[in-house]
């Protein structure tokens, strides 16, 4: 330890003035001096802090971009098969609140930001698959409601903290519900169809982490029974998609089924043909 204490805080008190202040804003003064200053890696609660905002951060910048596969491969197939407008109708409706919550009540960016940048994608998912599905006039009501939404969740004036937290309670059980379209559409369907499996695996491990950060973090357990039922369904849809990983597509299964048929119809067309015989010319 001594080695490494030595060889370590000729950098770690040489740093930047911003690149210091950055890290006493996220661990804290106190616990920024034992780990780098101090290099005293046995002090448990500052070293379990600092993991923890680690992984906050990087679930943050992993959730900018989690859900963008799922929305390329809607945008390519220009089809919502095996994605349920119900599962993102009430993950969009749960992540809304979330958001609501965690702003209002001033708790670290680290343990929610993916929450925002999650339902912008969401958002986004939604209106597509409206939109293949052939429901555009609802795609435009949704995103009226939304609006509507935004304004009343963030304005104290309009839904007090005691109210709020009770929709956050709700919205932990919308969470946990909104899985369910989609295990259900899976199950249904006999396959995953356009769901990403990058999605699912991602909100899989994302989910797990989000238990670790928020018992480090953040001292509410409305948060964290959501994130523990959360993980156990996204644990489902990850299951499943494994199960159903080579599994061909509704259209694909459709196709299958008229080939077979197709070619019974040719053969019967053929068969009730009558064939001409070799004509003979009669000799005057």
């Amino acid at each position: 330890m001594d080695a490494l204490r030595s060889a370590i805080q000729p950098i770690t008190h040489n740093l930047p003035g911003p690149i210091r202040d950055l890290g006493e804003s996220i661990i804290g003064d106190t616990c920024y001096k034992t780990l780098l200053l101090d290099v005293d890696l046995e002090n448990t609660a500052c070293l379990k802090l600092a993991i923890s905002k680690a992984l906050g951060i990087g679930i943050v910048g992993a959730s900018s971009v989690v859900k963008v596969p799922q929305i390329v491969k809607l945008v390519r197939s220009q089809s919502a098969d095996g994605v349920s407008f119900l599962s993102y109708l009430l993950e969009t409706s749960s992540y809304l609140i979330s958001l609501a919550y965690n702003v209002r009540n001033a708790f670290p960016f680290s343990t929610y930001g993916e929450t925002a940048l999650v339902l912008g994608q969401n958002v986004i998912i939604t209106v597509l698959v409206l939109n293949y599905s052939g429901r555009a006039s609802m795609a435009a009501l949704f995103v009226a409601a939304l609006a509507s939404s935004i304004v009343t969740l963030f304005s104290e004036s309009i839904l007090d903290m005691q109210k709020l937290r009770y929709l956050q309670a709700g919205a932990g059980a919308l969470g946990v519900a909104s899985k369910v379209p989609q295990i259900l559409a899976i199950w249904q369907q006999g396959g995953t169809g356009q769901l990403s499996a990058y999605t699912v695996f991602n909100y899989l491990l994302g989910s797990l982490t989000r238990i670790f950060t928020t018992l480090q973090e953040v001292d509410d357990k409305l948060i964290l029974y959501g994130f523990v039922a959360g993980f156990a369904l996204n644990l489902v849809l990850a299951l499943q998609m494994v199960y159903y990983w080579n599994a061909p597509s509704a259209k694909a299964k459709g196709k299958q089924k008229e080939a077979p048929v197709q070619a019974a119809s040719s053969s019967a067309t053929t068969t009730a043909t009558p064939k001409k015989g070799p004509t003979t010319r009669r000799r005057g």
